[in-house]
């Protein structure tokens, strides 16, 4: 088995105006312990974040003043979420399932994390429902403390990691990957070290297409002893905030491209979950399963 970061608080209420589907996040866990793709003694429930490693990735006084609750109402309404301290204990608890998972997955080849991806955080600013990057923290953690000499960050959901390009744009240690839609949001991108950008309406021969174009070489030419993997499902055509139209099934063969890859390459991963927003509530589970099962086919 493989380990997998869960706690309750990773479900926060939103607002009406921003009512994702945030039920995933305590549905998925009951839905992989159905199938028995899990079991209880996968999941552990991370401790909030130690600032230190915060600070690392992020600006210092961006980050105390997030954890102080002193943004501003501009900042606030950039990001998308009423600041509270649920919501500050929510992300450093995310952010440190992801550090932890990592340095578990040195030992079980891969480890998950039920939240996450929240690549829109940028070094000193949050944005698009994202204020701590998790995935930033715990790569910036791997490489300053010796873990991995190079890691790799492939971001695959429909928008931009903007804020993960942004914090590794002087990183060379961290190299940034980022497949999405060309006219989604961030409208206003940052430079990934590489950008694969899709056009509307991509569907699963091109996009799966491109990805086996790209792994290879990208495996190559980056020489990777980490890969964090960005895995959002809204790169499906049901996705109220994608504009691609890729099928549960080219989800489900995207996660196999990039798992099947790391796995053959000796790579472990560390794998957060990322966006996802199709109008029914079991279509975003089961394709958040499918990465979960992938995994487990692979290994073990």
């Amino acid at each position: 088995m493989f380990p997998i970061a869960f706690h309750p608080v990773f479900r926060y209420p939103v607002p009406e105006s921003h009512r994702f589907p945030m039920d995933k996040y305590e549905l998925l866990p009951l839905q992989l312990l159905r199938e028995g793709i899990a079991e209880e003694s996968d999941f552990f429930s991370p401790e909030p974040v130690d600032m230190p490693s915060v600070y690392a990735a992020h600006d210092r006084t961006y980050a105390d003043r997030f954890v102080a609750g002193e943004l501003s109402r501009q900042e606030t309404r950039r990001i998308g979420f009423e600041q509270t301290p649920l919501l500050v204990e929510r992300e450093l608890r995310i952010a440190s399932g992801t550090l932890e998972g990592a340095l578990r997955a040195f030992q079980s080849g891969i480890a998950f994390n039920i939240a996450g991806g929240t690549h829109h955080a940028s070094r000193d600013t949050g944005e698009g429902f994202c204020m701590i990057n998790d995935q930033a923290v715990a790569a910036q953690y791997l490489v300053d403390h010796g873990k991995a000499g190079q890691v790799l960050i492939i971001d695959l959901d429909v928008h931009q990691g903007n804020g993960t390009a942004d914090i590794f744009a002087n990183e060379p240690r961290v190299f940034t990957c980022s497949v999405h839609a060309k006219n989604n949001y961030p409208f206003r991108k940052k430079k990934s070290d590489l950008d694969v950008e899709l056009p509307d309406r991509a569907d699963d021969n091109l996009y799966l297409t491109l990805l086996r174009e790209t792994l290879p070489g990208l495996i190559e030419r980056v020489k990777p002893d980490f890969i964090f993997y960005q895995a959002g499902v809204d790169i499906l055509a049901t996705d109220k905030l994608g504009r691609l139209s890729c099928t549960i099934d080219g989800c489900r063969r995207r996660d196999e491209l990039v798992l099947l890859t790391a796995h053959r390459h000796g790579i472990p991963v560390q794998c957060s979950m990322g966006g996802g927003y199709s109008p029914q509530l079991k279509t975003i589970i089961e394709a958040h399963a499918n990465t979960y099962r992938v995994a487990r086919q692979i290994y073990g």
